[in-house]
């Protein structure tokens, strides 16, 4: 049974996300809005899942669920869903790197403006797709 409340908490806690990567744009805090981004984009789909009546794993990126279920996702061309899968993976790659960095890397200096804007455009992107197919 699908619990539109919980999609809809989920879509919400997106927009309010989306409110939070405007501020660490303004910062110039690029990494947390790599991180931010991907957290955006991993709650919108999986409000999607959920909205279309799968079980939603614990895992980061759901873009493969989401192409194997593409039958579910009536009218919507698979070159969409295929730019959202990609978002996401994308995203998910960078997700670690970000938030916590590594031995070699710094991310408040190896991510730069142009990544941010990449990411924030890619959640935006994600968020509107699924609000658009969801109804909501």
């Amino acid at each position: 049974m699908r619990n539109t409340e919980l999609v809809q908490d989920y879509l919400t806690r997106c927009e309010v996300r989306l409110k939070a990567i405007d501020l660490f744009f303004q910062e110039q805090s690029y990494a947390d809005v790599v991180r931010e981004s991907q957290e955006v984009v991993e709650l919108s789909l999986k409000a999607l899942l959920r909205g279309i009546n799968l079980s939603v794993p614990h895992i980061h990126d759901v873009g493969d669920i989401i192409l194997e279920n593409i039958k579910l996702l009536n009218n919507i061309s698979r070159s969409e869903v295929e730019e959202i899968v990609e978002i996401s993976r994308r995203l998910r790659r960078d997700r670690e790197l970000a938030f916590y960095g590594s031995e070699d890397l710094t991310p408040s200096s190896f991510y730069k403006k142009k990544d941010a804007i990449e990411a924030k455009a890619g959640a935006k992107r994600v968020l509107i797709f699924c609000k658009t197919f969801l109804k909501l």
